[in-house]
């Protein structure tokens, strides 16, 4: 199995994030298309059939990613 680069993991999920905030704030056709894209290419780069699990996979890749690279603990990444 193909494990994601766990930078671009990282990337994906703030911009998740960053998107989901900003039509909290204020919705925008734009950035409806942009988290919908967003949301797609999560789940497929985790494997995932909802962005849901996506997220939840992420975070446990970049918990590994940590431990592997001696970061150890820390708060989660999950959105």
């Amino acid at each position: 199995m193909l494990v994601p680069d766990p930078k671009v993991v990282r990337t994906l999920l703030t911009r998740y994030a960053s998107l989901r905030i900003a039509q909290a704030e204020r919705e925008k056709p734009q950035a409806a298309r942009e988290l919908a894209d967003v949301c797609r290419t999560l789940c497929a780069v985790m494997g995932a059939t909802s962005v849901e699990d996506a997220i939840v996979k992420a975070d446990a890749l970049l918990t590994a990613a940590r431990r592997t690279a001696g970061g150890g603990g820390g708060l989660s990444l999950a959105v």
